[in-house]
């Protein structure tokens, strides 16, 4: 192990582990209190059309990532904002866009797009530098917003309507919100890739849910499980020489599962009792 850390390759996986990882724990959390999985997928797969973008125009992928994540939640949030009753069509719009527009300019691409598997299914192995200066960036920002918004966003994550009533500007923090998630998604692109992406955002999370009722020890719970899961299926990913992503999302879904048996156990034990 201390070996492979005299490799740059290895060492920027790891470092983008730890960032993906906290990234998730925090945004992951308030995704499964405010129950918005459905959201977050479509913002996640809406992204592939800006790495689509990227590629046909030659810039960074994580670039084109952050542009078309964000503009499919602004979207999303406003959509829902006006017209509630076509919520699901409207985001099942987006997701189907974002895809097809990807996949159109990735068609329109001379050449052939070698790593174009590493965003669809993640290869954290393959981050370069600029990757991971990209995602130092982004995860302070979301860091920071979290935590300066903090009480305004567990507000209108539990209670939007008493929020209102208060005088709490909740359709704009709303909106920021999902540009935070989109930010989140395009920080775990590289590390499980666009079709795995929501998964991440979720198990931790879930699994976090399962071990408090607290909601600052749910975020601290999700981002130690999300942060564990990187690393061991990073090191795992390279041993078995296949795509971290696979390796981390079966991690992910191993550890959910393991917490959800043993409280299952654990109340028919006292049950018994």
């Amino acid at each position: 192990m201390l070996a492979l850390l005299q490799y740059s390759f290895f060492s920027n996986a790891l470092l983008i582990g730890i960032l993906s990882g906290i990234a998730c724990g925090i945004i992951g959390s308030f995704i499964v209190i405010k129950k918005i999985s459905f959201i977050s997928g479509s913002i996640a797969h809406a992204s592939f059309g800006g790495i689509g973008l990227a590629y046909f125009f030659g810039f960074n992928p994580v670039l084109g990532a952050v542009l078309f994540s964000i503009l499919s939640a602004l979207s999303i949030g406003f959509i829902n904002k006006k017209n509630k009753t076509q919520e699901d069509a409207s985001i099942g719009a987006i997701w189907a866009i974002g895809m097809a527009v990807g996949l159109i300019f990735i068609y329109f691409t001379p050449g052939y797009a070698a790593d174009l598997m590493t965003y669809l299914f993640g290869n954290i192995l393959l981050s370069t530098v600029q990757d991971l200066w990209y995602i130092l960036l982004l995860d302070l920002f979301i860091i920071l917003s979290v935590v300066y918004l903090f009480k305004w966003l567990v507000a209108i994550i539990f209670d939007e309507e008493f929020a209102t009533v208060t005088n709490v500007p909740v359709f704009s923090l709303y909106l920021f919100f999902l540009t935070l998630v989109a930010l989140s998604v395009v920080v775990l692109i590289r590390t499980v890739g666009v079709i795995l992406v929501i998964a991440l955002l979720i198990l931790p999370a879930a699994s976090a849910q399962l071990l408090s009722k607290n909601f600052k020890h749910i975020i601290s719970w999700a981002i130690l499980l999300a942060v564990f899961e990187n690393f061991a299926g990073i090191i795992l990913s390279y041993y078995l020489n296949i795509p971290s992503g696979p390796v981390i999302i079966l991690l992910a879904a191993a550890t959910y599962l393991m917490i959800l048996t043993g409280k299952y156990f654990r109340l028919k034990t006292k049950i018994y009792l």
